[in-house]
Order: C-alpha cells, then structure tokens, then sequence
C-alpha cells in the first residue's frame, strides 16, 4: 500500500511534466518514511538532456541531505528507468527502485534490458515495477496521443 501512496506524489508531479509540455514522469525518493527528493522531467525548458525526472528527484534529494549517496533510500518513478537514470542511481547507492509504467523502447529494468541485475555491476538495487501501472501508462498514452492530434492538425 505504501508503494501506491508515494507512486500517487510521483504521478501528481508527472502532470506537472505534462502541463509543461514536458513527457509527463514524474519521481520522487523516500527515505526513513518521508519524501526527501522530487523531480518531474524537465529537459526541454531546461535545455537539458540529463533533467529526466529521476536525475531532478535524485539531485534534491541529495541537496537535502548533503551527501550524493542515498544508501537506504527508495526511488519511486512512474516510467521504468532508461540507462542514465539507472546509472545515477546505481552510484547514488539508492537501496530501492519503483516504477510505474514499462518503457518497451528505453527501460532496462527488465524491458530492453536489466541494468539492475547486471551481476558485473558493483551495486543492485531491488526493482518493482508495474505500481500503479495502468494510470501511469495512461497518462503517458494521452500525452503522445494529443501531440500527435496537434502535429496532424498543423
């Protein structure tokens, strides 16, 4: 249940994305029970490819804590993880990943590939995915869905 409760805040934030113009994902990273990190993806108002939504929650949270390791801390995300954002976890030490929605194009947490149980990689962290799939998902299915009405109507 308490997945759910912190996918819910990850999925508030990703409207935020959407709202912007922005793919809507959102995440957010707990740890000890509290929301020490938030992001939503913000690449293009930012001019940056690296602002995907877990990279943004992942350097709040640092920020709050002063320290750019995060052991015991659990990332929440609505779209599976690509490879950059899986990587800035892996060195964030973050204990737990959980996604919404898989991404059969870029995820590699067990979609296209599984980063996270690379045996040849020094740190694993624990996945669940499919929280809250079906909202996630469709959220993203009405955000690709209304570009492409407006780019058919231009």
């Amino acid at each position: 249940m308490d997945d759910e409760l912190w996918m819910t805040g990850a999925l508030s934030l990703a409207r935020e994305a959407g709202a912007a113009g922005e793919v809507p994902v959102g995440a957010v990273v707990v740890l000890d029970g509290a929301v020490i990190g938030r992001g939503w993806n913000q690449p293009i108002g930012r001019h940056d490819p690296t602002a995907h939504a877990e990279i943004m929650a992942l350097r709040d949270a640092a920020t709050r804590l002063g320290n750019y390791r995060l052991p015991g801390a659990t990332l929440y995300v609505t779209l599976e993880p690509c490879a950059m954002c899986a990587g800035a976890m892996m060195h964030a030490r973050i204990k737990r990943v959980v996604f919404g929605a898989r991404d059969p194009k870029t995820g590699v947490a067990g979609s296209v590939l599984d980063l996270f149980g690379e045996t040849r990689l020094n740190h694993h962290a624990e996945v669940t995915g499919g929280v809250l799939a079906e909202e996630c998902g469709q959220l993203l299915s009405r955000f690709f869905a209304a570009r492409r009405s407006r780019t058919e109507l231009a």
